[in-house]
């Protein structure tokens, strides 16, 4: 069985065109996770992602997970609400000064507390600045995203909130997975 799934890509071409949104109230940081950690890379991209179809990496190896980690312009911002962690950004700068934003979202307790608006202001921040903290990047000209319609239901309007523009818009037939929550047999909402 598959289903139609809309991917929208969206960017900003200037630091300029950032809009960031007000701190959430209370403790909430924002911190590099600077060592690279497989498992703990794993654990960030299963809790936000398990709910929502978050599959393609599921099967990858610690081999694979510290590959990707290691690569230069590779960076994961972790939101910590009262010392627990809360979500992640994770960005992949490429040689033509392009960053990507290749993994955003909050684990499902943690959405609505208008923690993913600071979030993802602090990472497209952290985006443009990023030649800054890896010498031998090229300097950031774009910063770009996508988004589908299985993500979360604010994702789009938090994207556009935060000043990014839409690009381009496909509709693809994907296979219809099951949930797989944050790990194998767990229950999910």
């Amino acid at each position: 069985m598959s289903i139609a799934v809309t991917t929208w890509s969206l960017e900003q071409t200037s630091p300029a065109d950032l809009l960031p949104a007000a701190a959430p109230e209370g403790d909430v940081r924002v911190v590099r996770a600077e060592v690279p950690s497989p498992e703990f890379s794993r654990f960030l991209y299963c809790a936000v992602g398990g709910d929502i179809r978050w599959t393609d990496r599921l099967g990858w190896t610690y081999a694979q997970w510290l590959e990707e980690l290691e690569r230069p312009g590779v960076e994961t911002w972790v939101a910590y609400d009262r010392g627990t962690p809360a979500g992640y950004v994770q960005l992949e700068s490429r040689d033509d000064g392009a960053v990507e934003i290749v993994y955003f979202g909050l684990f499902p307790a943690f959405r609505g507390r208008r923690i993913g608006g600071h979030l993802l202001s602090y990472g497209v921040a952290r985006a443009w600045d990023l030649a800054d903290r890896r010498p031998g990047r090229a300097p950031t000209k774009r910063v770009w995203l996508h988004t589908c319609s299985k993500d979360g239901e604010h994702a789009m309007d938090n994207y556009l909130r935060r000043g990014f523009k839409l690009f381009d818009t496909r509709v693809e037939e994907e296979a219809d997975v099951t949930t797989p929550g944050p790990w194998p047999g767990a229950q999910v909402g």
